[in-house]
């Protein structure tokens, strides 16, 4: 399998995110950044985009995804991410941080690194 990656850097989308009290009630930005592998020779080929992988496809199914959802930790929101892109656009193996910007004083983020499927 090609090593090609694509990517989506610093995708930010509002959502209900939180295990406090005054964190269910209100809408927090979370940043997404998010390598898929890819094999870019076909499409580099062609000049098609239904040969590529649709990096803007991806990002619209996660904006509707994320900002619709409520979870409690980013953990679970970061695992849901990972399961619709693995499955729904036919990604082999991704590499997704999830950020909470400003979540802790003195921080610019907190968050976390996941990577799943067979590189």
């Amino acid at each position: 399998m090609a090593q090609d990656i694509v990517f989506i850097d610093d995708l930010r989308i509002e959502t209900i995110i939180g295990i406090y009290d005054w964190e269910r009630e209100i809408r927090q930005v979370i940043s997404i950044d998010l390598e898929m592998a890819a094999d870019n020779s076909r499409p580099a080929a062609t000049e098609s985009i239904e040969d590529a992988l649709n990096y803007k496809a991806v990002a619209k199914r996660l904006i509707q995804f994320v900002g619709e959802s409520e979870f409690q930790l980013v953990e679970t929101l970061a695992e849901r991410i990972a399961e619709i892109v693995l499955s729904e656009f036919n990604v082999p193996w991704l590499r997704l941080k999830l950020s909470k910007p400003g979540a802790v004083t003195g921080s610019k983020a907190v968050g976390v690194i996941i990577e799943r499927g067979e590189q």
